[in-house]
């Protein structure tokens, strides 16, 4: 192991310059315009991997294209038959949030800013930077000779962000090629940068947007205001009926099949860093709020919730407008936790907003995609394995977490390649994922690439 850890110490600025040039393709898949930089991404991905000693190809979708990466396998000498190596499997993806609002950027979002230890810029640690972590350990056992105890394929995605529209055909198409002993993902989180962490749950989430139409028209509010229903009042007056004052959703049958946390999942809980007052102060919000009797990091990680994601009615522009207008529209994502069925909830929820929708407008509801919740096993041999890695890599106990997060594909994963996936996350709470000013700590980068690094041999002979 020693020639890896010494290749990774000794290339550690030339990796994050690497990095920065993966971080310039603006690859944002939920934006049309941006579908070239999506194929140049790619393609950039699969020149990298045929660099560092990978088997690479690009694989076109009816979307974005895949990136397959492979080491090469063992060729059988004359005579004798090559003896098969377990087989993982690293997931990751390459495209990224929308960058929007723009001007709450301190620099703009696809050039990348070193400030200390951080390196900022959209897709640093959701997820360019996390799934680069991986590809550079393996390039050290490459490029130094070191034996890989294990074969391993990259599986890189451009739709994640949209909801991995094409990587279940994908999977169910190559699925013997993917076949494997279990899966890596580093797309989540640890507590703090000294606090590395398993996270063995991951919660589940629907979307779907509503619109309320009123008038056939913008009206002018002093001719006709008064005499018509707002939808945007209306809008306002519905999604406010969805939660009471101690953060409990009143939609009939919305926990149906929620367990309570365990006493040993509660003291993992209690060993995490961040406290609630310490959470206050990152958020930069006025007050902490959740469902009672929760605290706040059971609530983000181990609750149900119905969020508004966003609203949209009316004028917009600078200066007033003085309308009653037409339509009003609230994008919606419900995070659901294990044993909730994300089309039961769905079905009660859509229900729900339909019977308590005034006569006075006339709703419209807009599916979006859904995924169950995942949980694994933290007592299995494959958790373990990587639980001893992450304390070797980071030099101190390792916690299990639950995540508030959604990776919808890993429950494909389990369906089609029956594989449990193991996931090490390597960002920090205060990366801003999905937010203005994204950024990478460059200690979690390198630590990461340690613990791939360690993880193989692991993985291979768990004891």
């Amino acid at each position: 192991m020693q020639p890896v850890l010494d290749y990774l110490k000794q290339h550690q600025a030339r990796f994050v310059a690497e990095l920065g040039d993966y971080l310039r393709f603006p690859s944002v898949s939920a934006q049309p315009q941006h579908k070239k930089d999506l194929l140049a991404c790619a393609q950039w991905l699969v020149k990298h991997c045929r660099q560092i000693g990978l088997e690479a190809r690009l694989c076109e979708t009816a979307g974005h294209p895949i990136v397959i990466a492979k080491t090469k396998r063992a060729a059988a000498r004359k005579g004798l038959r090559a003896l098969p190596k377990p087989h993982f499997m690293v997931y990751g993806h390459y495209d990224v949030q929308p960058p929007e609002p723009l001007e709450l950027w301190t620099t703009p979002p696809f050039e990348p800013r070193i400030a200390g230890r951080n390196l900022f810029a959209r897709g640093s640690t959701d997820n360019k930077g996390q799934n680069f972590a991986h590809l550079k350990a393996v390039e050290a056992y490459l490029k130094t000779g070191t034996p890989l105890p294990c074969d391993l394929t990259f599986v890189l995605e451009g739709e994640e962000e949209v909801g991995s529209k094409n990587l279940s055909t994908f999977l169910k198409q190559h699925r013997t090629e993917l076949a494997c002993d279990a899966i890596v993902v580093s797309d989540t989180g640890m507590p703090a940068a000294d606090c590395p962490a398993l996270t063995y749950a991951l919660r589940g989430i629907i979307a779907f947007e509503i619109t309320l139409h009123g008038p056939a028209r913008d009206l002018h509010s002093g001719i006709f205001g008064g005499a018509v229903e707002n939808p945007a009042m209306a809008l306002a007056h519905l999604l406010a009926k969805v939660r009471d004052d101690k953060g409990r959703i009143q939609i009939p049958g919305f926990y149906d099949g929620v367990a309570a946390l365990s006493k040993y999942e509660r003291e993992q809980i209690k060993r995490y860093p961040l406290s609630d007052a310490g959470l206050k102060k990152l958020l930069g919000s006025p007050q902490l709020f959740g469902e009672t009797g929760f605290t706040a990091t059971e609530q983000r990680s181990s609750r149900p919730t119905f969020e508004i994601n966003g609203l949209t009615s009316g004028y917009q522009g600078e200066g007033s407008k003085t309308i009653v207008p037409s339509w009003a529209r609230a994008k919606i994502t419900c995070r659901l936790v294990p044993n909730q069925k994300p089309a039961h909830v769905r079905k009660i929820v859509c229900s729900w907003l339909k019977k308590n929708c005034p006569p006075t407008v006339r709703m419209e509801i807009s599916a979006g995609h859904g995924a169950e919740a995942y949980m694994v096993s933290p007592t299995s041999a494959a958790a373990q394995a990587a639980l001893r890695a992450l304390e070797r890599a980071f030099g101190t106990k390792p916690v299990l977490m639950r995540e508030g997060g959604s990776i919808p594909i890993v429950n494909e994963f389990k369906q089609v390649l029956g594989a449990d996936t193991l996931l090490l996350g390597l960002g920090l709470p205060d990366d801003n994922a999905h937010s203005p000013n994204e950024k990478f700590n460059l200690d979690c980068f390198e630590n990461g690439q340690r613990l791939s690094a360690f993880l193989w041999p692991e993985l291979a002979e768990p004891v």
